[in-house]
């Protein structure tokens, strides 16, 4: 009977360890990799996601259009900024960046420092919100490049009404458009836009 209750209590003690050692790691941080393309947008605003989608179908977009054109082997491309005309804050930088970095992986164009191209602005007290077409071709060719890539990324929201719904649902829909402008001649010679459409189904309890 001893070494029963001796077993007993010796059997409670580990799974209370256990439990003890299982609660703890329970609020230890943890960290792992994830895929960011691989994770689905958790609302319908601009995310991550968003970022790198556009950025990859704008890029095999103009990769797949006629440019650079037949004969012209690396032309140098600079790229004078997309324009925010959302009413968010969108990191504007980060998309031309993605973008500009997979053009340039392509291997079919070089591309201008853009380092020295936000020193040449600053210098020089140009505002790329405020560029008018004519700076924009003027610090591209100071710059020695050929093209110069320019666009915008646009914004439409709509909201479903309560109605007899259980649900509410939020539909943003984003357009991005890039161009690429010869600097000698003014000709626009790529102009895509992307379109996105993403929707939103919340419950309206707690809304």
């Amino acid at each position: 009977m001893g070494k029963t209750m001796s077993m007993c209590s010796g059997l409670v003690f580990c799974v209370t360890a256990i439990s003890l050692m299982s609660g703890c790691a329970a609020f230890r941080v943890s960290v792992d990799e994830r895929d960011p393309s691989q994770k689905g947008g958790l609302t319908a605003e601009y995310d991550h996601q968003d970022l790198l989608s556009l950025a990859k179908s704008m890029s095999e977009a103009i990769l797949s259009s006629s440019f650079p054109p037949a004969g012209e082997k690396t032309p140098i491309l600079v790229e004078l900024g997309i324009q925010n005309r959302t009413q968010d804050h969108l990191d504007m930088k980060a998309l031309a960046d993605t973008l500009t970095t997979k053009l340039l992986d392509s291997g079919k164009i070089q591309l201008v420092d853009s380092s020295t191209r936000d020193s040449l602005l600053r210098e020089q007290g140009y505002q790329l919100a405020n560029c008018t077409s004519e700076t924009q071709t003027k610090i591209g060719k100071q710059l020695g490049a050929k093209y110069m890539l320019t666009g915008s990324i646009t914004e439409i929201q709509s909201e479903s009404g309560r109605q007899v719904r259980v649900s509410k649902q939020q539909d943003v829909y984003f357009q991005l458009t890039v161009k690429i402008t010869d600097l000698e001649t003014g000709l626009v010679k790529v102009s895509k836009q992307i379109d996105r459409l993403r929707r939103a189904s919340k419950p309206l309890i707690g809304w």
